[in-house]
């Protein structure tokens, strides 16, 4: 067995970019009748990628920009590194290679850039630009493998991460499934569905417009509150350039996103008023395994 496709857990437009750049890495072994003897992914390995993205320029704008990303994931001495935008997370459990439910718990880290750089809209600009937020917290999740084909995998997994750097300084709950089977002996699909619940701080910190935001800004005043922030779905595709995804090297990946603001978020005026509750991201780009 392989190790499973890493979960989606951006929510916001650069997640898709960042964690398609390692789509790739999770390349499934092959949909034969067959196992192959020997694959890259059965001891330790390390994806790197980079590419592009296009997509809002912060989460609830109408406004896109370009951007570039990369990202690096794998194994080493049984410690699984998977991708987060501008992150990674750990997965301490070692399962035998042909679990059929296998577990995955450890430490997540990200960075969130959200209204930091790229604000194109004049009035949201003028309500400041936010400062860089870092969010650690832990992942815990499981597998089901092999469920039509010996390849396949149904993931399910949850991020809990707090600000430490004292922008929101509030928390994040980010659950995610995901579907990954391969289609070739050169490629495979990821399918993703995942949400975002936040607390009352970070509502307030990129949401709501005080009253000296509203005079600067012209925009209304307006109290963001806890809840679901977001919903979304997303759809990766990788290559392999020499036709061969267990034995690394080159491969090409595309992917698109869709996210859907949700309730007392979507009728801010940073989405409202300026922006759209509809939210696309397209990424392309090459990823090496070795």
């Amino acid at each position: 067995m392989t190790p499973g496709f890493p979960a989606m857990t951006k929510r916001t437009p650069r997640a898709l970019a960042a964690i398609a750049l390692l789509a790739l890495s999770s390349a499934p072994a092959l949909a034969q009748d067959t196992p192959p003897q020997t694959s890259i992914f059965d001891g330790d390995y390390l994806t790197i990628g980079a590419g592009g993205a296009f997509g809002p320029s912060y989460e609830g704008s109408d406004d896109y920009v370009a951007f570039p990303a990369a990202a690096v994931m794998g194994r080493v001495a049984g410690v699984g590194i998977a991708a987060r935008p501008a992150g990674l997370a750990l997965d301490f459990i070692n399962d035998p290679k042909d679990a059929k439910l296998s577990l995955q718990f450890g430490p997540v880290v990200r960075t969130r850039f959200d209204r930091n750089r790229q604000i194109k809209d004049p009035a949201v600009f003028a309500l400041g630009k936010k400062d860089v937020a870092v969010e650690v917290g832990g992942n815990v999740g499981f597998s089901i493998n092999r469920i039509t084909n010996p390849y396949d995998s149904l993931t399910f997994s949850v991020d809990v991460r707090g600000d430490v750097a004292g922008a929101h300084e509030g928390f994040v709950i980010a659950p995610t499934a995901t579907f990954q089977t391969p289609l070739s002996q050169g490629s495979f699909v990821a399918l993703s569905i995942s949400a975002e619940h936040v607390d009352d701080k970070y509502a307030r910190y990129y949401y709501s417009v005080t009253p000296a935001g509203s005079q600067a800004s012209g925009l209304r005043p307006y109290q963001a509150r806890a809840g679901f922030k977001n919903v979304g779905a997303g759809l990766i595709g990788a290559y392999d350039l020499d036709g061969d995804l267990t034995n690394g090297g080159f491969a090409i990946f595309a992917g698109v996103n869709y996210s859907r603001m949700l309730g007392n978020f979507e009728r801010s005026p940073v989405v409202a008023d300026r922006g759209s509750p509809d939210q696309f991201t397209g990424a392309i780009g090459l990823g090496f395994t070795f």
